[in-house]
């Protein structure tokens, strides 16, 4: 059964930073493409990052490279780090795995909330 666990998320304040972890279970990670996604209230969730089963990361172009997405194998960890946090930040962020024969499977999620 596989299984994906958010973890970080809480009340920042803008300018700070985050670190989200994305545990995985049940899955052959080092083959797995990991992407994170987010949702704000009222808004359809959203692409935020990407780390793929080949290594190659990319970010959605409205981040301006705030945000970096690295994987740890021996862990079957992917992080998010989150910096210079803005209140339109605030989303819960979801954890998504993509096997390589493209089942794909979503973690519960972890609220972020940016605010002063």
């Amino acid at each position: 059964q596989v299984q994906l666990v958010e973890s970080g998320g809480g009340l920042v304040q803008p300018g700070g930073s985050l670190r989200l972890s994305c545990a995985a279970s049940g899955i052959i990670f080092s083959t797995t493409t990991i992407n994170w996604y987010r949702q704000a209230p009222g808004k359809e969730r959203e692409w935020v990052a990407v780390d793929t089963r080949s290594g190659v990361t990319n970010y959605a172009d409205s981040l301006n490279g705030r945000f970096t997405i690295t994987r740890d194998n021996v862990r079957n960890t992917v992080y998010l780090q989150m910096n210079s946090l803005k209140p339109e930040d605030t989303a819960v962020y979801y954890c998504n795995a993509v096997a390589i024969a493209g089942n794909a499977y979503w973690g519960q999620g972890t609220q972020v909330t940016v605010s002063s």
